[in-house]
């Protein structure tokens, strides 16, 4: 089998998850709107989420890295999703939203973090990009927003169950094909994680694209809301998710020949500068598409932002811990962030409107911007590695 032959199961079972998390992520506001839940109560179960994913997250791994395998743990957990997902959309008031919720987040939230570092190590061993193959998600995920979309701006929101489960079975079905990694050390203990939580730079760089990434976690919560609150349909929340989605695949398949130019820091910061000009913009919209037009800065932000980050905490984590590293950095980037944007967004948006929500989320990231600059001219951002101390 061919190098590249070899990667088809794994780009395959990126294109299938992320076609699932569109669903959830473009659609779950307006279905649970739709079920009578107001933006408040909204803004509780898309925290519930990163809440989950904070525990789950580092647990699965830990689990990965202790056993060794990376495709046993994604099967696991897509078993998961398929089980809970049926009973989660059965689930009609709050409570229950909430409770069935936090076990079905269990579950999904370490997939895409697990497939990224699995697709990380293989472009390693390969030698190919790893924006390459990242680049199927984002496929993945523009095609789903854009056909799903349109099927449930005509069939209806109650129905987006039906979509979600068939990628869901498609992605557990090429599971089988993973090629897994080989990983020639001791298992993982956990005093060897300590190692991670005694790194002040690996801690520092966490806390500052916190920042960056409640901003872009509170957009994904409720841009569906406020092109909605603009004037929009399913269909335009679907068209303004494809054409962010289709730049940020353009980034991560071109990252190849610009990203090895300068320090991922210089990256990082080029981001954030683009994400406070970004939001800005958006908070003074006043059509949705004003929105759509602007859309295509979404690869442009996380496209760079993602790689960049991505691609520091594999230079700052030992081999060992790789696994780990990158879902404690999933756990910030999507549960702590995750829960902090969909908390503050939707008490915002209910109180304040979208166009304030976007003014503010502007300002959030022009201090992670100045902060992460500052980071990366002390010391501190100059280390690459944190030195293993048990070989």
């Amino acid at each position: 089998m061919s190098k590249h032959a070899s990667l088809t199961p794994l780009k395959m079972l990126l294109f299938a998850f992320h076609a699932t998390n569109t669903i959830i992520l473009s659609y779950l506001p307006l279905y649970l709107k739709y079920k009578g839940l107001d933006g408040t109560e909204i803004g509780y179960v898309l925290a519930v989420g990163p809440m989950a994913s904070i525990i789950a997250q580092p647990f699965w791994g830990y689990m990965s890295d202790k056993f060794k395998t990376v495709k046993r743990v994604i099967q696991v957990c897509l078993i998961g999703l398929l089980v809970m997902s049926v009973v989660f959309f059965q689930m009609d008031t709050l409570l229950p939203i909430l409770t069935v919720g936090a076990i079905f987040y269990f579950f999904v939230t370490p997939i895409g973090a697990l497939g990224d570092s699995l697709a990380q190590r293989r472009s390693h061993d390969l030698g190919v990009s790893f924006g390459t193959i990242r680049l199927w998600g984002s496929i993945g995920f523009a095609v789903s927003s854009l056909v799903i979309g349109e099927i449930l701006t005509r069939a209806g929101i109650q129905y987006m169950i039906i979509p979600y489960l068939f990628f869901g079975v498609l992605a557990f079905i090429v599971s089988f094909k993973l090629v897994d990694v080989k990983v020639e050390s001791d298992p993982v203990k956990l005093k060897d994680v300590s190692l991670l939580i005694k790194s002040k730079p690996f801690l520092i760089f966490l806390f500052f694209i916190m920042f960056l990434s409640v901003t872009h976690r509170a957009n994904d919560s409720f841009i569906g809301l406020y092109i909605e609150q603009l004037g929009g349909s399913e269909g335009l929340v679907g068209v303004a998710w494809f054409v962010g989605v289709l730049t940020e695949a353009i980034v991560f398949a071109t990252a190849g020949y610009w990203f090895r130019k300068y320090h991922p820091l210089v990256f990082v910061i080029i981001a954030g500068v683009l994400y406070s000009i970004r939001w800005f913009i958006y908070g003074s919209a006043d059509s949705p598409w004003h929105i759509i037009s602007l859309q295509f800065m979404h690869g442009l932000t996380f496209g760079t932002f993602y790689l960049a980050s991505f691609n520091y905490i594999s230079r700052l984590v030992p081999k060992l811990l790789q696994s780990t590293g990158h879902l404690v950095f999933f756990a910030t980037f999507f549960g702590v962030s995750g829960i902090i944007g969909s908390l503050l967004g939707g008490a915002m948006i209910d109180s304040y409107g979208g166009g304030t929500l976007y003014a503010a989320m502007g300002g959030i990231a022009l201090v992670g911007t100045i902060l992460i600059t500052i980071y990366h001219l002390l010391p501190y951002g100059k280390e690459a590695y944190i030195h293993e101390k048990s070989k």
